[in-house]
């Protein structure tokens, strides 16, 4: 810990000393953290304190702050970094990564505590940190650049590129030296190679930056799209082409796709679930249910504390790359809530439910947000907080349950990875399951003495609308108001903390509320998360909230061609401008944004929302009718758009509540829609509602009773009181 002495900042090795007013603001900021934030670096002196200090002292990002005691003169973006680079006439390095990347940690350690690397680089460049997740917009122009180059992209991402921001090389991980992990080009010899080039060639080093600079726009254009608004919305067909895809790439033996590493991302469930509904094609419905079963099951499910991991390594989902990222949660919480909902089974539910529980217990805020991620490194080990010995287990596990406990979860005394236990579930057995309950608990609690990965406390606005809306629909299918409670909780400490009084997003949280305002995803994602908090909880707000931000993206994001921009209006004008066209690990704004749009357009009755949508599907025709794989996401959008969406209106008796439309609820729960919206409320609340959701005006009780309507684009089936009838008519909505 940085302790509470006088503070010195010797000047970095081959850096201009600070200024005075530098100098203070960051002696002042490490009084300020003094005792609370531990120095990583391995430059310190007698007394524990850190040798260097730069700039990145000042800033909030917990992946900027790991660098912050680096021997290397780090900026952070900004016009002040690039402002020096012209006066020194220098080319600018750039490194992007995050806080729970491996290899970024292993970049670190080898390049950026190398004082003499770290020489090399103040003494001929001006370097720049940038965290992917507080900056997705900066993340996907150089990461463009770079697989232009190198044709694949990955953190850390380093990139080269001269006083006017323009990348003239790039790459990913750089091993320090010559020879080391077998490179014939370290990065010493890269820098001293680029900086000469920098100096000696400027017209070479100017060709390749603008050759570079015309890819990348042509890239992040997103390629041809139709101008004509009457061109075709591309049709159905291309939700079943990327289901024949994913048929086709099945490991039918271990789940997934046919490759490794494998992630939760290929393959896309609630697509196929979306799909077996509509067409009863089991081997797509199988696809999907033996990829949930062999995720969780393997090593990359933690099946102590719940939660996954964040990809496989290898093909049968054992050994996982140790990370925790919030958005896999919530995706996959979904996926399996969804599951449950269209299977019924119990395994399912569980492990939706474990997630939820692992992300409230371990990644939730005392305010009620949700933390980013967690390292796959504890002291300097990958995995080593998650793994085990045999010993260990037997240690804390009774002999009543040893037998069992070690079967179950294929623990042996050789271990299953490099000596070591992943601990697994090669023969799913939930009796066995409920059985080893107590010995879970005492594993988990041998498992909390144990040194924790970091933990990334940054408070992302997309991601917590990813986990609002797991947290709501796992709430509502699963029938848990804990969920329900704790999204509700999270909305408000969002819509308190990160909108502005003139409903401008902001990006994040830690600590205090980011200066950098909030990206398409951000917008996107959280409309979506109060659209499920509203269908979960009734609670007029939230479906106004989403409204409001619909209107605000459209504002701020809309390409005029159809479709939206990474970047705001008020955003900084980078080299491209995004218009996002795939979806990855994380659903891509424009994919939401198309639900979103349809969505509202369903509650609303308002046709500008499915000409909003009819648009984004033109412009991102290209990808959805020749690469659907690429947008899957947005599939689920298209295939909703093609659906005749419903309709579903819940009337309580006033002075009524919740509890009195609980046998309807349940018919819900057991229930797959794949097309649909709901509003339900007194009939005086649903009145007032009327404003914003016409087919709930006038809907009143029958003989007093709760009463359900169901309809299609005003077409309706008879009132019903009766839960039974309700669940018939939802039942035949399916088909």
């Amino acid at each position: 810990m940085l302790s509470m002495i006088e503070l010195h900042l010797p000047h970095l090795p081959g850096a201009e000393p600070f200024s005075l007013e530098l100098t203070t603001r960051l002696s002042e900021m490490l009084r300020q953290r003094a005792g609370t934030v531990v120095a990583r670096t391995a430059h310190v002196d007698a007394e524990g304190n850190p040798r260097f200090t730069n700039r990145l002292a000042l800033e909030t990002s917990p992946y900027l702050l790991q660098h912050a005691h680096n021997p290397v003169n780090w900026f952070a973006w900004g016009d002040e970094a690039f402002a020096e680079a012209t006066r020194l006439a220098r080319p600018v390095f750039l490194s992007v990564g995050y806080s729970t990347c491996h290899w970024c940690h292993v970049m670190e350690h080898e390049s950026f505590e190398d004082v003499e690397i770290a020489t090399y680089l103040n003494q001929n460049y001006v370097c720049i940190k940038v965290d992917r997740e507080e900056r997705p917009d900066l993340d996907a122009v150089y990461m463009s650049a770079v697989q232009q180059l190198t044709g694949s992209g990955g953190w850390p991402m380093s990139v080269w590129l001269t006083p006017n921001r323009e990348p003239f090389f790039g790459g990913t991980y750089f091993p320090p030296r010559d020879g080391v992990r077998g490179s014939r080009h370290g990065f010493l010899t890269l820098l001293a190679e680029l900086s000469q080039t920098f100096a000696r060639e400027p017209e070479r080093v100017t060709r390749a930056a603008q050759s570079l600079v015309e890819a990348v726009r042509r890239d992040m254009s997103g390629g041809d799209r139709e101008d004509d608004d009457t061109a075709a919305v591309p049709g159905r067909q291309a939700v079943d082409r990327a289901v024949e895809y994913f048929k086709r790439a099945f490991d039918s033996v271990h789940g997934g796709v046919r490759r490794a590493p494998k992630f939760p991302s290929n393959v896309p469930i609630r697509l196929l679930l979306r799909h077996f509904s509509r067409t009863h094609d089991v081997d797509a419905l199988n696809v999907a249910l033996v990829t949930l079963e062999k995720m969780a099951g393997g090593g990359m499910y933690d099946q102590i504390g719940g939660g996954f991991h964040r990809y496989s390594t290898d093909a049968e989902w054992l050994v996982p790359h140790f990370e925790k990222m919030l958005y896999d949660n919530a995706l996959l919480v979904i996926a399996y809530s969804e599951a449950h909902q269209v299977t019924g089974q119990p395994f399912l539910a569980r492990v939706a439910r474990e997630t939820c529980d692992y992300v409230l217990r371990e990644m939730t805020s005392p305010a009620g947000g949700f933390y980013s991620a967690t390292d796959a490194d504890s002291e300097g080990d990958e995995g080593k907080f998650f793994v085990w010995d045999e010993s260990e287990i037997r240690q804390c596990v009774s002999p009543d349950d040893l037998a069992l406990f070690l079967e179950h979860y294929d623990v042996r005394p050789e271990g299953n990875w490099e000596g070591r236990t992943i601990l697994r579930v090669p023969t799913p057995d939930e009796d066995n399951w409920r059985r080893l309950a107590e010995a879970r608990s005492k594993v988990y609690t041998r498992r909390a003495t144990r040194v924790p990965p970091l933990r990334d406390e940054k408070i992302l606005t997309a991601w917590n609308g990813l986990m609002i809306s797991a947290l709501a629909v796992a709430g509502r299918v699963l029938d848990e108001p804990r969920f329900r409670d704790a999204a509700a909780k999270a909305a408000n400490f969002l819509l308190t903390n990160l909108k502005t009084p003139s409903g401008t997003l902001l990006r994040g949280f830690k600590d205090v509320p980011a200066r950098q305002l909030g990206f398409l995803d951000d917008y996107a994602l959280l409309t979506a998360g109060l659209i499920d908090l509203y269908q979960a909880t009734f609670d007029d707000r939230w479906l106004r909230e989403a409204a409001r931000l619909a209107e605000e993206t459209e504002r701020q994001f809309a390409d005029a061609e159809g479709g939206w921009y990474m970047t705001g209006i008020a955003h900084e004008v980078l080299i491209a401008r995004e218009r996002p066209t795939h979806d990855g690990a994380e659903p891509s704004g424009s994919s939401v944004a198309l639900m979103n749009a349809l969505r509202l357009a369903t509650y609303t009755d308002d046709g500008k929302w499915r000409v909003i949508a009819e648009r984004g599907f033109r412009a991102f025709a290209e990808t959805l009718s020749e690469r659907p794989a690429l947008m899957t996401e947005g599939l689920l959008a298209l295939d909703y758009y093609w659906d005749a969406p419903r309709e579903i209106a819940l009337v309580w008796p006033e002075g009524g509540s919740r509890a009195d439309v609980e046998p309807f609820l349940a018919a819900m729960r057991q229930t797959y829609l794949r097309s649909w919206v709901i509003a339900a409320g007194s009939a005086s609340s649903l009145t007032a509602l009327g404003d914003l959701v016409p087919f709930v005006r006038e809907r009143v009780l029958r003989a007093g009773a709760v009463t359900a309507y169901v309809c299609r684009q005003g077409a309706c089936e008879l009132p019903t009181v009766d839960p039974q009838e309700f669940q018939a008519q939802l039942a035949g909505i399916t088909e």
